[in-house]
């Protein structure tokens, strides 16, 4: 059973993003793409009725923008995009790549009913639109995105980032700090929790059954025996060890500029866990970028967003690629279905 008590299909709440941005063009394209789709979710937009009815009129053959109210029985794409519509924007906020205090307000309060929908079980996953990060911050709704912003909601502490992609998968145990700060951010247990998560998500949200997970060092050559710095030595293999005792198929710390290597047409692992963001995620975005999805690991619930931004620039000429929201709708699917086939309630 899903959420409500439901079956399958399941019921994935998207939250429209930056009105000015390209959030409703993407969605509207990637329904229109996943609406034949066998055993397809439904969807229910959260998100503004009028700036959905405007970016469909742009385009062609996407579904149609009906109003969807919280206890009735969700839309199938096949027959249209039920909408939420939790506001009534004026014609200057949802005017593509012109973003507005009024835009950026509304896309936090998208945000926060989907993860109370998710919360209470009323959907099966959160899929999160792009939002620009200072209108909303200019709203008055301080987060530096999404992830803070939705740990803080669910009350969770321990968080992290991963990215996902076809190929490759990547956890990040820091995320949003200047490089300089770092190498005093990483611990023993940063690193092992980044570990646990990781192994948690393959297994319970993907079913993966033993899960293999490659540790990347912080320093050339994965600190060269402590010659280029000593973190791989204090910092990681203890982690890795601590993880490796624990039953987890974890090895490393690897040279980090070889650890992506393809050997065999293969990584050799399921994924990896990167010590910061550009170290993991330039070979990710140069390997993926229209196919990566944002995944939230530690939440109560399953959320994915597409990773890129807003694309104020391109907002409303129809030329969005929907590839990434694709993904992110896909693997929201793919993750609730599993969560639910094996009964497993573990943080997503």
């Amino acid at each position: 059973m899903t959420a409500l008590g439901r079956k399958t299909p399941p019921l994935l709440a998207i939250s429209m993003g930056d009105p000015a941005g390209v959030g409703p063009e993407v969605i509207l394209k990637a329904a229109a793409a996943l609406a034949n789709r066998r055993g397809a979710p439904s969807i229910a937009l959260l998100g503004d009725l009028s700036a959905m009815r405007a970016a469909a009129a742009r385009l062609s053959n996407v579904p149609a923008p009906f109003e969807w109210h919280r206890g009735q029985p969700p839309i199938r794409l096949t027959k249209g995009l039920g909408v939420l519509s939790m506001s009534s924007l004026s014609a200057r906020a949802i005017r593509p790549g012109h973003p507005t205090i009024e835009g950026g307000g509304a896309a936090y309060d998208y945000i926060v009913t989907g993860a109370r929908m998710a919360m209470s079980g009323e959907v099966d996953a959160l899929v999160t639109a792009p939002i620009s990060k200072d209108w909303m911050n200019r709203a008055g709704h301080r987060f530096p995105g999404h992830s803070e912003l939705l740990a803080q909601l669910a009350r969770t502490r321990l968080w992290r980032m991963m990215f996902a992609g076809g190929e490759l998968t990547v956890a990040l145990v820091t995320a949003h700090i200047g490089l300089a700060k770092v190498s005093s951010a990483l611990t023993q247990r940063s690193v092992l929790d980044t570990i646990r998560l990781l192994f948690s998500h393959l297994r319970g949200a993907l079913g993966v059954a033993r899960p293999r997970i490659a540790v990347l060092g912080l320093n050339p050559h994965a600190g060269e025996s402590g010659m280029f710095g000593g973190e791989e030595i204090r910092v990681i293999a203890p982690a890795i060890r601590r993880a490796q005792r624990e039953g987890i198929d974890a090895y490393g710390p690897l040279a980090p500029d070889t650890a992506f290597i393809r050997r065999a047409g293969s990584f050799g692992f399921d994924a990896a866990v990167a010590m910061y963001h550009d170290q993991g995620l330039i070979a990710l975005k140069s390997l993926e970028f229209d196919r990566a999805v944002n995944v939230t690991l530690g939440l109560p619930f399953v959320r994915t967003s597409p990773d890129h931004g807003t694309a104020f620039d391109i907002a409303g000429k129809g030329v969005a690629n929907p590839s990434s929201m694709i993904a992110a709708i896909e693997y929201a699917w793919r993750a609730a279905a599993s969560r639910e086939k094996t009964g497993r309630r573990a943080a997503a």
